[in-house]
């Protein structure tokens, strides 16, 4: 029986967790052209291996291309090279495109909001100019238990983002790869692969209460090896009946 490395283990680990995610909730279908988004962070680059070697299996039969999305005011900064050299070793093509947002004067959201939405649209418009059905990005179980613990604390609301969602707007549907990885093991793998750091300086950085929920769900593993996975179960296990009812605002 082969022995595996530690490193092996760590992205067999990861690579299943991704198959489980893909088939459980139906995220890839024979024919579908996916445009990966491809910020250069560990996320990023581990989704782009993972959809690589998918891609190479017969059925379901898939395409996948990369996008990078500079914001030009900001300063986030990846290698681009290294991305570019990066997507030619896994025999992807990929596009570089910019946009950018004036936190001064468009004060509709937040900047962080902001930053990502105009990314966001950079790249549905990409997807479309090459024939990409679907967009892929880099989330992580992490990511969508901090997304439903700000959205509680913060909006009174019980949501965090869905595996896979169909746009309204754009003929795109939007799905999450990594939804079932934990990002501990993505770090791991990230280290073991040498992926480069990014240079990160945005001034809105230390604004946003990702940070806070990071540290409590953190908190949380402490008191239960378990807690990460019962709150993920819980977004699907809603006992309505158990829950207070919604009360109609009156008009």
């Amino acid at each position: 029986m082969a022995k595996f490395t530690e490193e092996q283990k760590t992205y067999n680990r990861i690579k299943k967790r991704f198959s489980k995610a893909t088939k459980d909730y139906a995220l890839l279908a024979d024919g579908d052209k996916i445009l990966v988004a491809l910020s250069g962070g560990k996320d990023s680059l581990t989704m782009l291996q993972l959809l690589a070697e998918r891609s190479r299996i017969l059925r379901p039969h898939i395409e996948i291309e990369a996008a990078h999305v500079s914001m030009l005011n900001i300063p986030y900064k990846s290698d681009t090279g290294f991305l570019q050299n990066f997507c030619d070793g896994l025999g992807v093509k990929l596009h570089l495109a910019s946009t950018e947002f004036n936190a001064e004067t468009d004060t509709r959201k937040s900047p962080c909001f902001l930053c990502s939405w105009n990314r966001r649209k950079a790249l549905f418009e990409l997807a479309q100019q090459q024939g990409c059905n679907k967009i892929a990005l880099g989330h992580n179980m992490d990511d969508f238990i901090e997304t439903m613990l700000m959205n509680i604390t913060f909006q009174g609301a019980f949501s965090a983002m869905a595996p896979a969602m169909k746009m309204e707007k754009f003929p795109i549907t939007v799905i999450r790869p990594l939804c079932l990885v934990n990002e501990s093991d993505v770090e791991e793998h990230a280290r073991n692969s040498a992926f480069p750091s990014q240079i990160k300086s945005c001034p809105h950085e230390n604004s946003s209460n990702r940070r806070q929920m990071k540290e409590l769900l953190a908190k949380l593993d402490s008191l239960s090896p378990e807690a990460r996975y019962n709150i993920w179960g819980a977004m699907s296990n809603i006992q309505a009946d158990l829950l207070p009812p919604k009360i109609e605002k009156k008009q």
